[in-house]
This record gives structure tokens, C-alpha cells and sequence, in this order.
């Protein structure tokens, strides 16, 4: 069950910088947040537009996309290690493009919410093949600190998105918004199109055949590392997504902040972002465990007091803004570090390994986090349960893949930063 798959190395040097190489990774990504957050400031118009009567139902603009995103990696990642990296990603690409643009003009609630699906499917492909992409170039901590690096550029998408949802309200109907969306796409597809290198060697490449897709799903469920970080990993991104599906309902009709939404939401975002450079720089020798298992249960004890004072006390907004920031400065040193400590055994099918891990914290995670969102009742009260309830069940399932000893460093220090990207 523990037999490491260790992938063959691709060192072949990139033809383009590594500096582009991290912002093409990222911008693939951010599309997936692009899709997210541009739009939370319009889930009211649209369900007014739309005839959505309880405003909890709002939120499904974002389950949709998000179950379509998560499901859509299971097919993704098979395809990715057959045929390479970059004609599945233009392929979900096509897709992600074509749903937007259906999604501005659909007609009812039902059909948006089926053009959300198909167009999560879509951005599946970037989750999936940057990821992939990654793991075919680097390994360890090298990985951890590039996954962190990708996510501190890809973060400035959740700080600037809302502004930008909030600004196009301002002139003109949420269906601009849609039209947006698949405007940045076409920008990143040509970037795409144009630099990225396929990173999947030939040699590489494994069969599309269902014996070989059921062995490679085999083997990353029965690696006791890789599946039970990938869980830790789901439910701490769970929080995240209770949080994004309740956002606008918290800040809007709890805190009543109106057009200072986007501002508040940004800050917050910035110190995610924050937080993932420092992880960048602290993880190559610190190291990924130690670093992760640390900042998560930081996680934890902020998440258990912002229980307790909120079920004592009407948080203000200053405090529930303080608590969720110091939360998210943990947060950063979670997502790279067991993305890469969940990849690191299984570089040699990345594709699928990727898919897998995606499908986990997408969908699983996205089921858990709409749980969190439909808890809304008014007050902070099941965010911060849910953040609390999240961050204990990864600490299980890191004490389950460590057998109980935590803080054990397993990979040599890196040598020299990636972070020099020149």
C-alpha cells in the first residue's frame, strides 16, 4: 500500500523563463478563480433577474461550477498522460470559452446553472495540466516552493476579481460578467498556444485504455501518503469553499457593507497571497512537513476561538475580519505543501494523480463547502464551525499518513531558491 511511484524525472530545461513558466501556470489557474470570483458581487442581480426566491439558492451559481470543475478532472488526467498537456488543455480551453459566452445569455436559472457545470468541466483541464506540468519538471521541495509561487501570482485574481465583477455592475448588466470570463480565456489560450512547452516526455505516456486508467487510479488510492493527504487537502479547501459561498451573504447582510464588498474581500485575499510567498520562501528550509503540519494546527486553534467568540458574543466586523485574516496567513503553507506532498510519490502518472487530487478537493470539497455555505443562518457562527470541523479532520488524516509522528522531515533541503526566477 505504501510502495512509492516515483516519477522519472523530466530535467530537460525549459525553452521559455522560468519566471514564465510560474505566471503561464498561474494565470491557467486563475482562470478557475477568474470563474469564482468576478461574479459574487452579482449573485443578487442575477437571482433577481432570474426569479431565485431563497437567497441560500444563490449560491448554487457557484456549487454548479464547482461540481462540473471536480468531475471533469477524473477525465482530464487519464487524457493528459495519453495525448500530453497541451491538446487536452486547449480542448478544456474550447469549452471553458464556449460555456461563458452560452452562460451571458442564458435564459433561465436552470440554464446558467447547466452552462456553470459544462464550463467547470472546462477549467478542469487548467487545475489539472498545471499541476501536471509542475510535477513534470520538478519534485520535493522545489515542487512545494513553485506550487507556492503559482499560487501568490494566481491570488491576485480573488483581489482584484470581485472589484472587477463590481465595477462592470456599475455600467452594465451580470452578463457582461460571463463575457468577461471568456474574454481573459481567449487571452490565456493564446499565451498558451504560443509558449507552453508539452513538459509529458513520449516515453512518459501511458495507454488510454480502462485497465490501465483503473491501475493508475489503483495506485494513487492504495499510496497511504498521497490519498491521505489528498483528504487533508480536501477538507482544508472546503473551508475555503464555505466561505466563497457565503460571502456575499456574510459581508453583505450580516456587516451591510455594500460597495466596500470587493475592498474587504481583496484585503483578505492579499494576505492568502501573503502568505503563500512566505511559504515560498520558508519551505525549502523548513521543509513541507514541518511547515504544513505546523501551520495547520495554528489553523485549527485560530478556527476553535473564533468558535468560541462567536457563539459568546455578535462579532463585529473588524473582529470577524481579524480572525479570518489571521486565519488565511496559516492557510498558505496548506494548499502548495500537501498539493506536493500528495503528488510527490506519484510523479510518474502525474496526469492522473493530478485528476484524482483535483476531483478530491473540488468536488468532495465542494460538497463539503456548500454544506458550510447552506448552514448560513444569518451569523459567522457555521463558517467558523465548519473552518473548526475542517481542520480537525485533516489533522486526522495527517496523523493516518504519518502513523502518529508529525514533524518528521523527509526531503533534503533544496539547493538555491526557486524564487530567483531570472
Amino acid at each position: 500500500m505504501d510502495q512509492p511511484t516515483v516519477a522519472p524525472q523530466s530535467a530537460s530545461k525549459l525553452p521559455i523563463p522560468r519566471w514564465e513558466f510560474i505566471a503561464l501556470c498561474a494565470a491557467l489557474m486563475a482562470l478557475n478563480s477568474l470563474a469564482i470570483d468576478i461574479m459574487l458581487p452579482a449573485l443578487q442581480q442575477i437571482g433577481a433577474s432570474l426569479g431565485v426566491e431563497n437567497e441560500n439558492h444563490r449560491q448554487y451559481v457557484v456549487t454548479a461550477y464547482i461540481l462540473g470543475f471536480g468531475g471533469g478532472q477524473l477525465f482530464f488526467g487519464p487524457i493528459s498522460d495519453r495525448f500530453g498537456r497541451r491538446a487536452p488543455l486547449v480542448a478544456g480551453l474550447v469549452i471553458y470559452v464556449a460555456a461563458a459566452a452560452a452562460a451571458a445569455v442564458a435564459p433561465s436559472f436552470e440554464t446558467l446553472l447547466l452552462c456553470r457545470v459544462v464550463q467547470g468541466i472546462g477549467a478542469a483541464a487548467t487545475r489539472v495540466i498545471a499541476v501536471s506540468i509542475v510535477r513534470d519538471t520538478f519534485d520535493g521541495r522545489r515542487m512545494a516552493e513553485v506550487m507556492s509561487l503559482i499560487f501568490m501570482v494566481f491570488m491576485a485574481i480573488p483581489v482584484i476579481a470581485p472589484g472587477i465583477g463590481q465595477f462592470i455592475m456599475l455600467f452594465a448588466t451580470w452578463h457582461w460578467i460571463f463575457i468577461t470570463m471568456a474574454v481573459g480565456a481567449l487571452f490565456v489560450s493564446a499565451w498558451s498556444l504560443l509558449r507552453l512547452p508539452e513538459t509529458l516526455h513520449p516515453e512518459y505516456r501511458r495507454p488510454l485504455t480502462a485497465s490501465s486508467i483503473l491501475g493508475g487510479f489503483r495506485i494513487v488510492l492504495t499510496n497511504r501518503i498521497a490519498l491521505c493527504y489528498a483528504f487533508a487537502s480536501t477538507f482544508v479547501f472546503a473551508a475555503m469553499f464555505g466561505f466563497i459561498a457565503s460571502a456575499q451573504q456574510i459581508y453583505v447582510d450580516i456587516f451591510h457593507v455594500g460597495e466596500m464588498f470587493p475592498v474587504i474581500f481583496a484585503g483578505v485575499a492579499g494576505v492568502l497571497a501573503f502568505s503563500n510567498y512566505l511559504n515560498s520562501r520558508l519551505v525549502g528550509r523548513i521543509g513541507m512537513r514541518r511547515l504544513s503540519q505546523s501551520a495547520l494546527l495554528l489553523f485549527l486553534v485560530i478556527s476553535l476561538a473564533w468558535l468560541v467568540v462567536s457563539l459568546e458574543i455578535k462579532m463585529p466586523l473588524w473582529l470577524f475580519v481579524t480572525f479570518f485574516a489571521s486565519a488565511m496567513l496559516p492557510f498558505g503553507a496548506l494548499g502548495a505543501n500537501f498539493n506536493a506532498l500528495a503528488m510527490e510519490p506519484l510523479g510518474a502518472l502525474a496526469g492522473t494523480a493530478s485528476s484524482i487530487l483535483g476531483f478530491m478537493q473540488t468536488f468532495l470539497g465542494g460538497i463539503l463547502g456548500t454544506l458550510i455555505g447552506q448552514a448560513f443562518n444569518g451569523t459567522v457562527t457555521p463558517l467558523a464551525a465548519g473552518f473548526c470541523s475542517v481542520s480537525v479532520a485533516a489533522l486526522l488524516m495527517i496523523l493516518l499518513a504519518e502513523r502518529g509522528k508529525m514533524f518528521q522531515p523527509h526531503n533534503p533541503p533544496v539547493s538555491g531558491h526557486v524564487t530567483d526566477l531570472h
